[in-house]
């Protein structure tokens, strides 16, 4: 197999968990984005950057957009890491409003994560939490994926599964389109 790096950027851990899956599976390392050095990870044949969703973005993205000029010859695959249930229009969703300009092609892959508002910032626990009384308050046929997602996961809820790199690892050994 080529020579691979698994970069990752997470606020909570989540993204961190699969992209420690993902490099034990793939004998390689899994670096922070904040520790990466484009030099050094010119070095590798195979980027996989997975970040957190946050806000319809995918945290990490912009060491790409950043660096794109001098990896674009490589093999780049990203992974998004977020709270709700894995859904196509999940991902074409992300994909509209992450890849623009040359990370158009690039393949994007979906695992579901964790929501943990104990280990929020006291920011992001505010804002959770005033979306839920809203959420609470609406009928909840009327709801939709996200909604749900956070009347399901109360407080605490952790939604990651090993099982869910399998899609990354098909791709990157050729088993999959």
């Amino acid at each position: 197999m080529n020579k691979a790096i698994v970069l990752y950027q997470s606020k909570y851990g989540a993204t961190r968990k699969y992209a420690e899956w993902i490099a034990e599976a793939l004998g390689c390392s899994a670096v922070e984005t904040k520790k990466a050095d484009v030099e050094q990870v010119r070095e590798y044949d195979l980027i996989i950057l997975g970040g957190g969703v946050y806000a319809s973005g995918i945290a990490g993205l912009s060491f790409l957009r950043k660096n794109y000029a001098q990896l674009k010859e490589k093999r780049i695959i990203v992974f998004a890491v977020g709270a709700r249930p894995f859904d196509e229009s999940v991902v074409s969703a992300l994909k509209e409003h992450n890849f623009k300009g040359p990370l158009t092609d690039l393949p994007l892959f979906y695992c579901r994560g964790a929501w943990d508002e104990e280990a929020m910032t006291w920011g992001d626990r505010v804002l959770c939490r005033m979306l839920k009384k809203i959420v609470a308050k609406q009928d909840p046929a009327s709801h939709g994926p996200l909604e749900r997602v956070i009347m399901e996961a109360g407080t605490k809820h952790d939604w990651t599964d090993r099982e869910q790199i399998q899609p990354i690892l098909d791709f990157v050994r050729g088993n999959q389109p």
